[in-house]
């Protein structure tokens, strides 16, 4: 089947590459994000595969359809940048990676809690300039600590696996109970409980319009002053402003985040000798207890294994009137 693939990189067209090495499908690779003005590119391609930021609304899909696209493959587990209303009804079938390595996302998510709580990225910058001065590098012990996992699917799971092997307390928040969660012997928080103690908070849940700015001046304000924010999952669960304005009273002791809301208009380029316009993005990243990476949570061989092998799984699927096991359909 021929394939029309978004938002490609070089490595990732590496690991395709190896996932497509019996030549079932032609895939083509495009470096842009697909939109409205990129979607005349993928006419004449039956299927197209896209990424986390690559948009997907109905205009777009209406665009794919008229060119002959009748399958939308995302290379991610979030589909929150896809209409699915507007898939449906055109007869869009549309997959994603349910899952591919929780791992890779879990221990990001604590490198970067690591990082901003021992001042590692400070560190470096000092002794890189032979400065070999302490002052202003003091962390706290996370033993002992409370940890709340926002979200407790399969990343939140591991990730609270590995915060108890750190000596914390670990509370969860999530409308649907995990079992999986529970079965660690951990309990979800009672009302006030995340915002009284937690010390640290991790978010780890899709974004939904029920989870949108989950973090918000409101939840910021009952946060236990000082509190760490983690947050490796989508960037719009996060009101960035309200962020800035906990970080500058001291509200908000440190954040750690490799996602961001605007993200599409930096991420995955290297933008490095040009002038960054996002306002509120410079202000974020002047803070010294903020450490930004570029969605980078994911990077790893297997998770970039897994993904590859399981989109091009599902366009088999798809091609061979198979059942489509990775299909998204609306709730």
């Amino acid at each position: 089947m021929e394939v029309a693939v978004f938002s490609s990189t070089r490595y990732e067209r590496r690991y395709l590459d190896g996932a497509n090495r019996n030549g079932a499908h032609k895939l083509h690779y495009f470096d842009v994000l697909l939109d409205t003005d990129t979607a005349g590119l993928a006419a004449g391609y039956g299927a197209v595969c896209i990424f986390v930021n690559d948009k997907a609304d109905a205009e777009v899909l209406g665009a794919l359809h008229r060119g002959g696209t009748r399958l939308l493959a995302l290379r991610c587990t979030g589909f929150n940048n896809v209409d699915l209303a507007a898939a449906a009804g055109l007869g869009m079938k549309v997959v994603r990676v349910v899952t591919y390595s929780p791992n890779s996302v879990a221990e990001h998510a604590v490198a970067l809690l690591l990082a901003i709580n021992r001042k590692v990225h400070r560190a470096y910058n000092r002794t890189r300039d032979s400065n070999f001065s302490l002052d202003g590098l003091t962390g706290f012990d996370l033993c002992g600590k409370t940890v709340a996992v926002v979200g407790t699917g399969k990343i939140g799971c591991v990730f609270a696996k590995i915060m108890l092997g750190f000596g914390c307390r670990v509370i969860g928040f999530d409308p649907q109970p995990s079992a999986e969660f529970q079965a660690l012997g951990l309990s979800y928080a009672k009302p006030g409980e995340i915002g009284e103690q937690a010390d640290v908070i991790s978010l780890h849940c899709p974004l939904t319009p029920a989870t949108h700015h989950v973090i918000n001046p409101q939840t910021l304000a009952r946060a236990k002053r000082g509190a760490i924010l983690i947050n490796t999952s989508r960037g719009g669960l996060l009101d960035t402003e309200a962020a800035i304005d906990a970080l500058k009273t001291g509200q908000l002791g440190g954040l750690g985040i490799d996602v961001y809301e605007q993200e599409s208009n930096l991420f995955f380029r290297d933008l490095s000798s040009e002038i960054i316009t996002d306002d509120v993005f410079q202000r974020l990243v002047s803070f010294p207890n903020v450490i930004v990476t570029g969605h980078q949570a994911y990077l790893t061989h297997e998770a970039l294994t897994t993904i590859c092998e399981t989109t091009l799984e599902s366009v088999s699927a798809f091609e061979n009137n198979r059942t489509l096991e990775n299909e998204v359909k609306i709730q």
